[in-house]
């Protein structure tokens, strides 16, 4: 096994105007787990397909253990790639497309044989050898794909949105099954998705990237709980966090009818960037609710409720500073207010996140 690095590594597509990814610098370690993830056009396949050596680096480096592989072609840089689309052959069966690599690399058939056995073994797959991929489900493609990966015993698993074929219910078992044989394996893998759920349930830790520029990288844990900026916030965690900018006041902020304390470190650190107002992040589960009768933090008006059974979200509207927002709140499950109600929501001061109005980064620790 090996760990790979990202050592400044950049990409510009001829014609292009700026990086498609840029500077991107990440240390994964032997044997880790990490997700690529962020909106469309953001990166994160170009970033895999660099280290594929798909993709041409145009500045920096790419190392995979102490080898630098910035310039190599992709058959020197003992890897395995699980794409999109799972990219069998249809008129091989199962057994035959896991051994395919193997063979062309001139391995013996009893090798081959013996390698795509214990790989089915370990995927479940050893009925199907004979079956051709028409005759599998979605699902059983995909573990194809993955078997004709792990045949190869690489230094790197690739893995490009894998899973984006498969209906919700299959998603949600395959990245559990996809994530424990990781760590049966201990392969250093890269994994690509959209999906920030799947990001923060499977990877040990998470890359968000932006417009091709690093956010953050940290554990799924430490994301959830101290997003970098603004953008990192608004798109980790699902529903999203609530973003709300509200005026600074003596010793916290003001939301609503309610001043919220914040530090004076926080407050001193949007001063210094001339803001007179900070976005405030909470989490939907972090409000305090009250009802119609208090007058408390900002009132809202319930437009749709989500029942979920344990608990349930309200999704409803507010008016702060003039302007309309839309607010999501997490209620309990026997609690469930009714639409067209009005609720009044204070966030619980340490759980809140204060991130500066102008530059987006975050203030609080």
């Amino acid at each position: 096994m090996a760990s790979v690095t990202f050592d400044k590594a950049t990409r510009i597509y001829p014609g292009g105007t700026k990086p498609a990814v840029d500077q991107l610098e990440i240390e994964i370690a032997d044997g880790e787990f990490l997700v690529l993830v962020g909106p469309s056009g953001c990166g994160k396949s170009t970033s895999l397909r660099m280290l594929a050596g798909l993709e041409d680096v145009n500045g920096g480096a790419i190392r995979i253990g102490d080898r630098d592989v910035t310039h190599l072609p992709p058959k020197d840089r003992d890897i395995a790639m699980v794409f999109q689309n799972y990219a069998l052959y249809p008129h091989m069966t199962v057994a035959d497309n896991m051994g395919f690599a193997l063979k062309i690399a001139g391995v013996n058939k009893a090798e081959i044989r013996k390698k795509v056995e214990e790989a089915a073994k370990i995927l479940d797959l050893t009925e199907y050898l004979d079956r051709k991929p028409k005759a599998l489900s979605g699902g059983q493609r995909q573990r194809v794909a993955m078997g004709r990966a792990i045949v190869r015993e690489p230094q790197v698993f690739l893995m490009d949105e894998p899973l984006s074929n498969l209906d919700a219910k299959l998603r949600v078992s395959t990245r559990t099954q996809i994530a424990s044989l990781q760590r049966r394996l201990g392969i250093t893998t890269v994994y690509v998705t959209h999906d920030q759920v799947e990001a923060l349930t499977m990877g040990d830790r998470v890359a968000v990237l932006k417009d091709g520029l690093l956010q953050q990288v940290d554990t799924p844990r430490n994301m959830y709980d101290r997003p970098a900026n603004l953008f990192v916030a608004g798109f980790i965690g699902s529903p999203a966090m609530n973003l709300v900018e509200v005026p600074i006041t003596d010793g916290g902020v003001k939301f609503g009818n309610s001043v919220v304390p914040v530090s004076r470190e926080a407050l001193s650190a949007a001063a210094g960037k001339g803001d007179t107002t900070v976005t405030v992040g909470v989490r939907p589960e972090h409000f305090d609710v009250a009802g119609a009768e208090s007058d408390q933090g900002l009132a809202v008006s319930v437009n749709v409720v989500e029942e979920l059974g344990a608990d349930g979200y309200v999704y409803g509207s507010t008016r702060v500073g003039g302007e309309d927002k839309d607010l999501v709140v997490r209620v309990g499950g026997r609690a469930i207010p009714d639409k067209g109600s009005v609720l009044h929501v204070v966030p619980r001061p340490d759980e809140i996140h204060v991130f500066s109005t102008s530059t987006g980064e975050r203030l609080t620790g």
